[in-house]
């Protein structure tokens, strides 16, 4: 499985002034994977340590100093590590909070160990004792991209296609057949989403047999969600974890709602019963945002930048981080969403798929913390708004052909931004005079420059 987050990574490798790495994301999004492989590549040797399989944190009980954790890391992998050269992994570091915290003086005592670190509960279990502030670097993790899901699947030349259309050279050059392909993978990558091991699944047994393919893969989802709920009853206290369930739950039954238009902020009534406001759920909230399992959209009343002081607090929409889960907790047979017409499934499909796009690309900055935005003024809505480049970009989504946008008007006209982007069925498509850029929506998270 090819990674885009790789070219980041070496980028660490070769940096003279790196720190520790921490790689974050939800569970089974693929960190050790690549973190294994990024040392296998990269690296003469790579040495790894599981701290939830391993009874390692005693190294760590008594002294901290980097010397004497290699030291004892030596006779546990009956090696040595050469601290110029090799890759260390501690993974599921959440688990040993001395580990996470002896990273701080991996920095200041020993910058020439290349050290990286992963946890699938890394924002859950932070906290101001442990953490090394201003120690460690970081790159989060996602689910693979739809661009990804075409090389994990074989499917190159559509790959390689879609990827030319990101430069501007290239626009001219659209071909409806690719485009229509395109278009049928998307529906099967809204079917097994973007956990790796599904889509290897998928993979494994799309040629033989597609229903089979499909089947497995949805089998296989519903394995990773009894895993998702047993981490939540593990880890947030039996109280909290009723609540957690209940909110991840009401997610994609409140998404279903809506079907071609726009997703609705996320209501509070009735989803923990006698409890109907956002103070009481926050932390909640804040549980599964910092366990990786779902995407905030935070509502804002104006298209000015900083587009964070016009969020209020309590209003927003809510995602689940990955379109495959979505249909899975749904109940959903991949009959249903192979069964849509071209270019007209379900509307929430196609906002979270880019809600899902958007945190996993550049347009939001390489950073482990994006941060996605709704505009609403009145009734006019447009879906998301990007700040690139300093200037405020909205983009609106059509989960099919129809490509009138009334709100996206109403913003160009009230806060005239340099250009505008629709995420929709139709092929590629630049106008220069309204400055609106068509985007094919399994293109989700490319914005052309202008």
């Amino acid at each position: 499985m090819q990674r885009f987050l790789m070219p980041s990574l070496i980028n660490w490798k070769s940096n003279q002034n790196r720190k520790p790495l921490l790689l974050k994301g939800a569970r089974q999004v693929g960190k050790t994977y690549l973190l294994k492989t990024f040392g296998k590549e990269f690296f003469p040797k790579c040495h790894y340590v599981n701290f939830e399989k391993e009874a390692l944190s005693k190294i760590f009980e008594t002294d901290l100093s980097p010397k004497k954790i290699i030291t004892e890391l030596n006779f546990h992998f009956n090696t040595s590590i050469n601290i110029q050269e090799d890759l260390l992994i501690f993974d599921e570091i959440q688990a040993c909070p001395k580990a996470l915290t002896s990273l701080k003086y991996f920095c200041e005592e020993m910058p020439e160990l290349a050290l990286t670190a992963a946890g699938s509960l890394l924002g859950v279990k932070l906290n101001s004792e442990s953490f090394p502030v201003g120690k460690v670097d970081w790159l989060s993790l996602y689910p693979m991209t739809f661009l990804e899901f075409l090389l994990g699947i074989g499917e190159d030349a559509l790959y390689h296609y879609a990827q030319n259309l990101k430069h501007p050279n290239t626009h001219g050059d659209t071909s409806d057949t690719a485009h229509e392909k395109l278009w049928e993978r998307l529906k099967h990558y809204f079917i097994v989403g973007g956990l790796p091991e599904v889509v290897s699944l998928f993979a494994e047994h799309q040629a033989e047999n597609l229903f089979l393919a499909f089947q497995t893969a949805r089998e296989r989802q519903f394995g990773l969600l009894r895993d998702y709920y047993a981490d939540i009853a593990k880890h947030s206290g039996k109280i909290n974890a009723m609540h957690i369930d209940r909110v991840w739950q009401a997610i994609p039954a409140q998404l279903a709602k809506v079907q071609e238009s726009s997703s609705q902020r996320f209501r509070f009534k009735d989803v923990v019963p006698g409890i109907d406001r956002f103070s009481r759920l926050a932390n909640v909230i804040d549980w599964l945002i910092n366990a990786g399992l779902i995407l905030k959209s935070s509502i804002v009343s104006s298209g000015a930048i900083p587009l964070s002081a016009y969020a209020e607090e309590g209003f927003f929409k809510l995602f689940i981080f990955d379109t495959g889960l979505l249909g899975a907790m749904m109940g959903l047979a991949p009959k249903t969403l192979l069964d849509q017409t071209y270019g007209t499934y379900k509307g929430y499909f196609a906002e979270n798929f880019v809600a899902q796009s958007l945190v996993a690309s550049e347009v939001l900055g390489i950073t482990d913390d994006p941060k996605l935005f709704t505009w609403q003024e009145g009734t006019a809505e447009v879906e998301f708004l990007c700040e690139i480049a300093g200037e405020i970009i909205p983009i609106e989504v059509k989960s099919g052909s129809h490509t009138h946008a009334k709100s996206l008007s109403q913003f160009s006209q009230k806060y005239a931004p340099p250009y505008r982007v629709i995420y929709s069925a139709k092929n590629f498509y630049l106008d220069q005079n309204s400055k609106t850029q068509w985007i094919p929506l399994y293109l989700a998270g490319a914005v052309m420059k202008q």
